[in-house]
């Protein structure tokens, strides 16, 4: 059975372009009955949301952002879930704009909180 994502923390592990996410981002993330949705903020991302639908280890959503130079965006992403040895969870995603041209890929990792 596939690890819920609902009350997890990612970040990427590396920055995109500038006015994308990078590895100042927070992704909050929530499940529920097959659905999924986030709120994500950080960098060059005042705000952002993402909600889409997962089944087994695939993610299908559109997010859409407000940046910190005042433009929106928005667009399609495709996310793996996989769980490499050391037992957090990584996304690893095919993105592409709608609201504009362009498109990639990039990896966001769970966020461990650790205790002081």
């Amino acid at each position: 059975m596939a690890r819920s994502l609902d009350g997890l923390t990612f970040a990427p592990v590396s920055d995109q372009a500038p006015g994308q996410v990078g590895t100042r981002t927070r992704f909050a993330y929530h499940e529920e009955a097959g659905g999924i949705w986030a709120e994500y903020a950080g960098g060059d991302v005042v705000r952002g949301y993402l909600v889409g639908t997962r089944e087994g280890d695939r993610l299908d959503f559109r997010y859409v952002q407000l940046r910190t130079d005042g433009t929106t965006a928005s667009g399609h992403c495709v996310s793996t879930v996989v769980e490499p040895a050391d037992g957090r969870l990584r996304l690893e995603e095919t993105w592409e704009w709608e609201s504009r041209p362009g498109s990639g890929t990039s990896v966001v990792e769970q966020v461990i909180e650790h205790a002081p």
